[in-house]
């Protein structure tokens, strides 16, 4: 499903998860192409950079409102993006506002009655992968955000690298020792808790 916003500048929809602009264009072309309010270069950034935002939100938030708070930092990105100096760093710079918007969020919703996470809302996640998600977003804040994108949103060592900005070696090194620490948390009754911790599959 497509979502639409529109706030004085060209219309920016948020497209399907999975579709995909395949134009060749460097990030710093993509990046002056979204500016200049193109839909298929937006599409484009969405798709490379949809999966990291999730995973780090959610890290952070309940997972019924992980969706639209990717949208959220997306619009924020987008009416930011003329600040970008360098292009190099926009995957840390979209990390900062994703991890600045789940802290408001959290913010917020304390002043508001706490609803049980299992909410209808987002895709279901059943009572395993929740319980072991609880004890990942316990973990340090680096290994917390590798974990729940190589785990949750499948990315490869590589991809986490290049859309965090993070050498494929901090990306190996996050990786072992957060499986090393989830695994002492999760105890010997799950030991078919299993990621390739080199980081390149």
């Amino acid at each position: 499903m497509e979502h639409v916003l529109e706030f004085g500048r060209p219309v920016l929809r948020f497209p399907a998860a999975g579709s995909r602009d395949q134009g060749a264009r460097s990030l710093g072309e993509t990046l002056q192409a979204v500016a200049a309010g193109d839909q298929d270069a937006f599409t484009r950034l969405y798709a490379d950079y949809s999966r990291m935002v999730h995973a780090i939100l959610l890290g952070r938030v309940p997972g019924r409102d992980v969706d639209d708070l990717v949208q959220d930092v997306f619009l924020t990105a987008y009416t930011r993006l003329a600040g970008l100096r360098n292009p190099d760093a926009f995957g840390g710079w979209l990390a900062a506002i994703a991890r600045n918007r789940a802290t408001d969020h959290l913010r917020q919703a304390r002043e508001q009655e706490r609803l049980p996470d299992e909410m209808p809302g987002g895709e279901s996640i059943d009572a395993e992968t929740f319980a072991v998600l609880e004890i990942v977003r316990k973990l340090p804040e680096t290994y917390r955000e590798t974990l729940v994108m190589r785990l949750v949103e499948g990315m490869s060592g590589q991809e986490i690298a290049d859309r965090t900005g993070l050498s494929p070696g901090s990306v190996r090194v996050n990786l072992h020792r957060g499986m090393k620490l989830l695994r002492e948390k999760l105890g010997p009754a799950k030991p078919d808790t299993t990621v390739h911790e080199s980081g390149n599959g």
